[in-house]
């Protein structure tokens, strides 16, 4: 076992040039009781001295056996001709010391400023010790003058000694001679002290090693592979708001016309979308009545503004058909009615493009003060009763997100007779819906509703193959946009039925929930779960869930401990199970090498420090 001390800088005086024999290093080998060597002996030779005359080396034992290897450097010019081997050197070494003469300022700063920032970055974790060499000249009569520097321009003050210890992380030393005392008891006392502490940390890193050895001697532990990353599902954007914003120029299962005074069609609309966004609407169609609201403004705009037709000869009326007539509604103010178009528009986006709004009411109406009345109107329509109007400040809403009033207030209408136009027949009982929003969030229903079909004259509908649970939360996703799954079987049924309705966006956030609650499973409670893995994967399979049949088969071979065990493992096709084989973890190769490795620990009797 060897130590390893790298010295540098020359603790000589630059001022005086006596060719001392001896430095700080030698001085220490030469008289310390511990370091054992005569004189010929610690000069390792001449010949390599001079090859490297910025390097003097010295060899000899301390503590007996210990052999200590010391490189002297007086010369920092290294740094700059040698950075290779001064690098090496210092990367090496277990003990740094950096000496420097107290009466040499020049020089220590020139260390300081270019030198010491390079053996910083280069120590790693490695004790340095700073041995500020001389007695300070003039240090009887230091002068504190703020506008002196007799002193200040020669000497390196104690204080700078210790801030370049502080930076270094360095234990600090003055020696102001070398005799007996500063170099033998106080500078070799430290050096001796981190001369144990370097043997230590080696003796334990050695057992370390040695005990790792004789423990894998013969066969090593086999080293488990991570598993397969699993494949990653991909979310589907949401298109809610595209979806009713189309309902409006599709024209489809329109229940409500508007006429301007002159009893002139202006525009169609929806009856529940409108409801949806306004307690004007839902008091002008019965939805709520003028006590619910108790509101005198709501009341008030309502009765201002509209007026209901009911005349069975009306000569505007151009929707007269064998069903229920859609119900016209006379806008009595002029200018509102020729805005009415951009405002439905308005509306059906998510009624918050307040400046959109504003520019083509503009285009319509030239003077701005119809301009700001046509705008009140429209903010006494979304006002919410008993409230004072929010809406005042048009571009405030205009920076905010969009005020999706359908998916929270459409909500309100969900599985509720008011506005209901269809009545689906589900397990002996009903659930009433409205057509609109059936017809443009699901093109299958639009499909159903708009062709030669039976449900298309039809008020009562029967359903086959759904629970009402999940078609409940069928009719909430497209309502709403969002769904919330009481677990994974329910998950896995709504699934379904997304896939017999054909809304692709449905599927595949039962596919995200189930995906989401297989992976947050422990591996004790996949093991005792009641959860048919391998029925769910057929009935994916089966519904072309291919993303989260692909899922499941990678969760199976990963998982392969657990569900190989479990009776319905049986059940996986040669395809699948030769996929999950093939993707298995961990590999046989690897239970293999573990039993070889067991076996032979058990052998040797001996105790394994890994498993």
């Amino acid at each position: 076992m060897s130590i390893h001390i790298v010295a540098l800088g020359n603790e000589g005086d630059t001022f005086h040039q006596d060719n001392r024999p001896s430095g700080l290093i030698r001085t220490y080998l030469g008289r310390s009781p511990l370091v054992s060597g005569d004189e010929s002996s610690l000069l390792l030779n001449a010949a390599s001295t001079v090859a490297r005359p910025v390097f003097t080396e010295y060899q000899a034992s301390a503590f007996g056996n210990v052999k200590l290897v010391v490189h002297d450097c007086p010369v920092w010019d290294i740094f700059d001709s040698d950075w290779y081997t001064s690098r090496n050197l210092i990367g090496g070494a277990d003990i740094i010391v950096i000496k420097y003469n107290v009466n040499d300022k020049f020089s220590f700063h020139e260390v300081k400023d270019n030198y010491i920032p390079v053996i910083k970055r280069a120590l790693n974790s490695v004790p340095v010790i700073i041995a500020a060499v001389g007695t300070r000249q003039n240090e009887e009569l230091p002068c504190t003058c703020p506008l002196c520097t007799s002193d200040r321009g020669s000497c390196v003050s104690t204080t700078e000694g210790i801030q370049l210890a502080k930076e270094l992380g360095a234990t600090y030393l003055e020696l102001h001679s070398l005799d007996d005392f500063y170099i033998g008891k106080y500078f070799g006392g430290v050096l001796e002290y981190f001369m144990i502490q370097a043997l230590n940390q080696k003796t334990s890193e050695k057992m370390k090693k040695r005990k790792m050895s004789n423990s894998f001697h013969g066969i090593r532990p086999p080293q488990l592979e991570q598993p397969e990353k699993m494949p990653v599902l991909k979310a589907e954007a949401s298109h809610y708001n595209s979806d009713l914003n189309n309902l409006l120029f599709c024209c489809q299962c329109v229940d409500v016309v508007f006429y301007n005074p002159d009893l002139k069609e202006v525009v169609e609309a929806h009856k529940i979308v409108l409801c949806a966004v306004s307690h004007v609407f839902m008091l002008l169609f019965n939805v709520k009545s003028p006590t619910d609201i108790q509101d005198s403004s709501i009341i008030r705009t309502t009765q201002d503004l509209f007026a209901i037709n009911r005349d069975t000869a009306f000569p505007g009326a151009s929707h007269e058909s064998s069903g229920n007539p859609p119900l016209r509604v006379i806008v009595k103010d002029a200018l509102f009615c020729s805005c009415l178009s951009d405002i439905l528009r308005f509306i059906y986006s998510g009624a918050f493009q307040w400046e959109e709004l504003e520019e083509d009411i503009r285009k319509k109406l030239k003077d701005s003060g119809d301009v700001s009345d046509v705008i009140e109107k429209v903010k006494c329509i979304l006002k919410t009763p008993g409230k004072i109007n929010c809406l005042r400040n048009c571009k405030t809403y205009q920076a905010r997100k969009p005020l999706w009033f359908y998916n929270t207030s459409l909500k309100f209408f969900l599985n509720k007779p008011m506005l209901a136009d269809v009545v689906f027949e589900i397990q002996g009982t009903t659930v009433p819906a409205h057509r609109a929003i059936l017809v443009a969030r699901c093109e299958v229903m639009a499909a159903m509703f708009n062709g030669n079909y039976m449900e298309a004259k039809s008020v009562l509908i029967p359903v086959y193959g759904v629970s009402k649970e999940t078609f409940l939360s069928f009719l909430e996703y497209l309502y709403t946009d969002s769904c919330c799954p009481a677990g994974i079987f329910q998950a896995m049924c709504l699934l379904i039925c997304a896939e017999m309705y054909q809304v692709s966006r449905l599927q595949h956030i039962c596919e995200l929930f189930i995906i989401t609650q297989l992976q947050s499973m422990p591996s004790r409670e996949l093991a005792s779960m009641n959860l048919d893995i391998v029925d769910l994967l057929k009935k994916a399979k089966f519904h072309h869930s291919d993303c989260l049949s692909t899922w499941l088969l990678h969760f199976i071979a990963t998982n392969y401990l657990i569900f190989s065990q479990k009776p319905e493992f049986q059940d996986l096709s040669v395809e699948e199970r030769s996929f999950v084989e093939k993707h298995r973890w961990p590999s046989n190769m690897y239970l293999k090498q573990l039993a070889e490795y067991r076996k032979y620990i058990h052998s040797r009797k001996c105790r394994c420090l890994v498993m």
